[in-house]
């Protein structure tokens, strides 16, 4: 049967949903974090919460199919990219550009772990997950879990995601994709919310403010 004429304006719907509820959970962790605010290093691409937030616990499956819990955060600064590995164009694209950082912070990115979390637990195994980020990086890790810790854990990053169908399908099931947050999360050596850098990301901005974080907290 063709797809039905709304399917183009629902998808739009949905994406535009997904920025709105995005930017709204970002901005209310800036604004909630403003009123105490400790120096801070000048970043351009992105902005560090003034005040870290403690993450709730959680407990995720990595792509070793080995838990990845908040302990897993401590002791180096992380960055964890929101993404799925059927996503065609900004996931590849980012953790990509994130090996490009990875590459241009030399002995730094010992101190750096890559995390990307997948919002597709249905079809992201540990096993596939395994496959996809090693190709980027044999450093890079990832994490997911079945819902509804997905979305606990996601609302506590703030990032935002939503299951959009597909036009066809595969193999006599439905396809789909996901739309889901671009913003990189940054979590501190004591395992805490400390920023975000925004779309549109840049390996040489990324590599300077990181470095500079990392300088001042050290």
């Amino acid at each position: 049967m063709p797809p039905s004429t709304s399917e183009p304006t629902l998808r739009n719907r949905n994406t535009l949903l997904i920025l709105v509820a995005a930017l709204a959970a970002i901005a209310g962790l800036l604004v909630a974090a403003f009123l105490r605010a400790p120096d801070l290093p000048a970043i351009g691409s992105g902005t560090l919460l003034q005040a870290p937030r403690a993450l709730p616990a959680f407990a995720l499956l990595d792509e070793n199919a080995q838990p990845f819990t908040n302990q897993n955060l401590q002791g180096h600064w992380t960055l964890i990219f929101p993404g799925f590995t059927y996503c065609p164009d900004v996931c590849p694209t980012t953790l990509g550009l994130l090996k490009n950082v990875e590459a241009q912070l030399g002995a730094k990115a010992q101190g750096l772990q890559v995390v990307l979390f997948s919002v597709d637990p249905e079809r992201d195994t540990p096993e596939a997950l395994n496959r996809y980020v090693r190709f980027f990086s044999p450093r890079f890790k990832a994490a997911t879990t079945a819902e509804p810790a997905l979305k606990a854990f996601a609302q506590a990053l703030g990032i935002a995601y939503v299951k959009v169908p597909g036009e066809t399908s595969i193999d006599g099931a439905d396809s789909y994709t996901m739309d889901h947050s671009a913003a990189l999360v940054l979590v501190n050596p004591r395992g805490e919310l400390a920023g975000y850098f925004t779309p549109p990301l840049s390996a040489d901005a990324l590599v300077r403010d990181l470095g500079r974080v990392m300088e001042q907290a050290s």
